[in-house]
C-alpha cells in the first residue's frame, strides 16, 4: 500500500483549537443569557462547521433562524479575536509535517472552520509553503461529510483520489472520505473515540502523528 498526498482535517488533527473554540461560544453565550457548557461537550458540538456549533450550542427552545444567525455573527467575531490564545499544534505535528515534506508528498487542508479562519490558523500556527492547497467552508462548496470539497483537492492535486491518505478525527471526516473514495485513517488524539473512527469507516487508526509517514509508503 502507498499514497501520494495526504489531506487533513483541521481541528482535532492537526491543532488543539477546543479551548478557544469553546471559549469563545461560551463567552458569546453567556453574554447572550444562555447558559454554557463544559469544554468536553464542544468536542461533540464542533466538526461539522460554526453555523451547527452555534446550533449545538443554543437551547433547542432558542434555535430559531434570527437567534442563530445573531449568534452565529456574534461567534465570528468572538472567535476571530480569540483563536490564537490557547489553540496549538498537537505534540508530533510539525515533525509529522516535515516528514512528510522530505517524502515530497503533497499535502492539503480541508477545514468545516470558515475559509477565511482555516487559512489564519494555518498561516499563524505553520507558516506558508507547507500546505500545497488549505481550504475551509466557503458558500458555494457544500461542508463535509459532503465530498465535494474533497474532490476539488483531487482535481487541483491532479492524482487519483484513490492514492489520497485522508487523516481525520471524527466520524464526518470518515464519511468524507469514503464518499471521495481516499483511505480514511483516524486520529485518536482528536475530539472523538476510536469507536466512533472505526465505526463510521475508518481503515486504521493511529494513537501519534509519528505513525502517519510510515502507511504513506509500506
Amino acid at each position: 500500500m502507498s499514497f501520494r498526498a495526504v489531506l487533513f482535517d483541521l481541528d482535532g488533527t492537526l491543532l488543539d483549537t477546543i479551548a478557544d473554540l469553546s471559549g469563545s461560544m461560551n463567552a458569546v453565550l453567556s453574554r447572550a443569557g444562555f447558559p454554557v457548557h463544559p469544554v468536553d461537550a464542544y468536542k461533540y458540538f464542533v466538526g461539522d462547521g460554526l453555523k451547527q456549533l452555534v446550533i449545538r450550542a443554543l437551547p433547542e427552545e432558542s434555535r430559531d433562524a434570527e437567534t442563530v444567525r445573531r449568534i452565529h455573527e456574534a461567534m465570528r467575531a468572538e472567535y476571530e479575536l480569540h483563536s490564537h490564545d490557547r489553540t496549538r499544534p498537537y505534540d508530533g505535528i510539525p515533525e509529522m509535517l516535515s516528514d512528510l515534506r522530505r517524502m515530497e508528498i503533497p499535502l492539503a487542508v480541508l477545514s468545516n472552520k470558515p475559509h477565511a479562519a482555516t487559512l489564519d490558523v494555518i498561516s499563524h500556527y505553520f507558516g506558508d509553503g507547507v500546505f500545497r492547497l488549505v481550504s475551509g467552508a466557503k458558500p458555494d462548496v457544500p461542508v463535509k461529510p459532503d465530498p465535494q470539497g474533497a474532490l476539488a483537492v483531487v482535481r487541483e492535486f491532479g492524482i487519483p483520489a484513490g492514492d489520497f491518505l485522508y487523516l481525520g478525527d471524527t466520524n464526518t471526516d470518515m464519511k468524507t472520505a469514503i464518499g471521495a473514495g481516499m483511505f480514511p485513517v483516524g486520529a485518536l488524539w482528536g475530539f472523538r473515540t476510536r469507536e466512533e473512527l472505526l465505526g463510521s469507516g475508518a481503515k486504521t487508526v493511529v494513537a501519534h502523528p509519528s505513525e502517519v509517514p510510515p502507511l504513506i509508503r509500506r
